[in-house]
């Protein structure tokens, strides 16, 4: 087994936990699901100046705290139990990933400290109509004139997209995938905000008409680049997941021990005992496998992130999945309705499944990467 946290680690984790209980409540996740921007700007400056979580993996020299995905593992495991409602997946895991794995200097220098500080959101735009999250999916097609590069075409599931400063579109050039930066108030530019399962999260649809755009990295790396984000990424999510599935039981497990029925506790009876047992046994093994993907997302020696991370992938969601369910049939009937919270870790579940491929997807990259 593959231990990563320290009392260092318990520290954040402890920190984090009790500013989320106070900033990302059930009622405070409610009141941002109603609005269009999703997430409160005066915690999002919060996190930045006091808790440094935005520069938490970027360099030093950028303004950031040089930390690895260990240490970003604890804080997307207790934002994915508190529900949090913001941008920092799509500014930190993805935005700022592509932006260190591309080798850009000049784009790292102008970007990354916005980030780290809190003044820059950022998001990954890459899904088109096809719902692909390979290189097969990326169709768009980059332009290059006189005045450097223009995109044309639409982009889909755009995590935060509507708030972004700034994008980072997949689009191809002379066959081959390359990346490329675009600010959200460039001309050519527009967002919809979408209507979607899980309102904890935003999606929107990007479109881009002749919109002005800058090379990220060299033009054809585009690939090389995502494939390994979105192993990343993956791992980050598995984080989320975890800690969605810890609350879902936590949840369960105090609603079983309230719950009286034929005159005792339902969690009393043997069929509630086995099922949050299983589900015990299997948020614990799914911790497990998220340790394993932050070590090999952090460069652990021994272990490969290309066949570490789909497998990782595909268990933590299945087991999120797994966890939000039975809470729901702990809670019975009234476990989805709109006043109770188990609906919401299993809406979050549910589209967590689908975010960067669904487990059918990562279990073919796993036998890819074997050689099966």
């Amino acid at each position: 087994m593959v231990t990563v946290f320290s009392e260092e680690h318990a520290s954040l984790r402890a920190s984090l936990k009790s500013l989320l209980a106070q900033r990302s409540s059930e009622s405070e996740v409610r009141r941002l699901m109603a609005t269009d921007e999703g997430y409160d700007s005066g915690l999002w400056q919060q996190l930045a100046a006091e808790q440094e979580l935005q520069g938490l993996i970027v360099p030093e020299e950028y303004g950031g705290s040089g930390y690895t995905w260990v240490e970003l593992g604890v804080v997307l495991e207790e934002m994915g139990r508190s529900l949090f409602c913001g941008p920092y997946f799509s500014t930190v895991v993805l935005a700022a990933t592509c932006l260190m794995e591309s080798a850009d200097e000049s784009a790292q220098k102008e970007f990354l400290p916005r980030v780290a500080s809190g003044e820059a959101i950022g998001s990954l735009a890459f899904v088109e109509a096809s719902g692909r999250w390979d290189d097969a999916g990326v169709t768009m097609e980059a332009k290059k004139g006189a005045d450097g590069y223009e995109l044309t075409g639409q982009k889909l599931y755009v995590l935060d997209g509507h708030i972004a400063d700034f994008l980072v579109v997949a689009a191809r050039t002379a066959g081959d995938v390359s990346l490329f930066i675009v600010e959200r108030e460039s001309d050519g530019v527009s967002t919809h905000l979408e209507e979607t399962l899980d309102q904890t999260r935003k999606l929107a649809t990007v479109t881009f008409h002749n919109a002005p755009a800058r090379l990220l990295g060299v033009e054809g790396s585009g690939w090389s680049i995502l494939s390994r984000v979105l192993k990343l990424a993956g791992i980050g999510l598995a984080a989320e997941q975890v800690g969605g599935a810890q609350a879902s039981l936590d949840m369960a497990v105090d609603y079983a021990k309230t719950r009286v029925q034929f005159g005792q506790p339902i969690g009393a009876f043997q069929a509630i005992k086995h099922m949050l047992a299983d589900v015990m046994l299997e948020v614990e093994s799914a911790r497990s496998a998220m340790q394993v993907g932050l070590a090999a997302a952090s460069a652990y020696e021994g272990l490969d992130l290309d066949e570490i991370a789909p497998l990782v992938q595909a268990y933590c969601s299945d087991v999120f999945e797994l966890a939000s369910h039975q809470n729901i049939q702990v809670h019975g009937g009234m476990g989805f309705t709109w006043e109770m919270a188990p609906h919401l870790y299993f809406k979050r579940a549910k589209s967590m499944a689908l975010f960067l491929g669904n487990s059918e997807s990562h279990r073919e990259q796993v036998a890819k990467a074997l050689g099966v």
